[in-house]
């Protein structure tokens, strides 16, 4: 999802308690898929979305603009 320049989510992919992994609660038809992929596939900074090319500063590093866009959508 990003480069370690932003703030991380949680990796889906790993094993947990309830459930095994958070991917078994998403179906593979599940229209969040989709947004996912929209929002993965788009160039957020050419589209003018501050922070979408982040270099090193001082104070805590932004959410991922692609994370926001997906919580939004």
């Amino acid at each position: 999802m990003s480069t370690g320049q932003y703030k991380q989510s949680l990796d889906r992919g790993q094993a947990s308690f309830l459930p095994a992994r958070v991917e078994d609660y998403i179906g593979a038809d599940n229209p969040v898929r989709a947004i996912e992929a929209y929002a993965d596939g788009i160039d957020l900074a050419g589209l003018g979305f501050r922070h979408a090319r982040r270099g090193s500063g001082a104070g805590q590093p932004p959410y991922d603009p692609a994370g926001l866009l997906k919580l939004y959508l």
